[in-house]
């Protein structure tokens, strides 16, 4: 999987912020924290969901399980707005 090309990203402070280009169903900015800024600058290059939870345990201190959950909600949503091409 990996992010589709017709969504940026823009970091600002400590949060990150994924805006459609167009062409999408989905028109709008998603914003989220820094943590959701690492997932995507991740998914600037092809990965799986297993390379993500573990590229994730080595940057943030919390349980795997954790990461785990919160990895898949975040790609859930990324999408359910075409945000990511499978």
């Amino acid at each position: 999987m990996k992010l589709n090309e017709r969504f940026i990203i823009f970091h600002a402070d400590d949060e990150a912020m994924l805006v459609a280009q167009g062409g999408e169903d989905f028109s709008g900015l998603v914003r989220g924290s820094e943590a959701f800024g690492d997932i995507l600058e991740l998914l600037k290059e092809d990965t799986s969901e297993e390379a993500l939870i573990a590229a994730m345990a080595d940057r943030y201190d919390a349980p795997v399980e954790v990461l785990t959950k919160d990895i898949r909600d975040a790609l859930a949503k990324l999408r359910d707005i075409g945000a990511i091409v499978d």
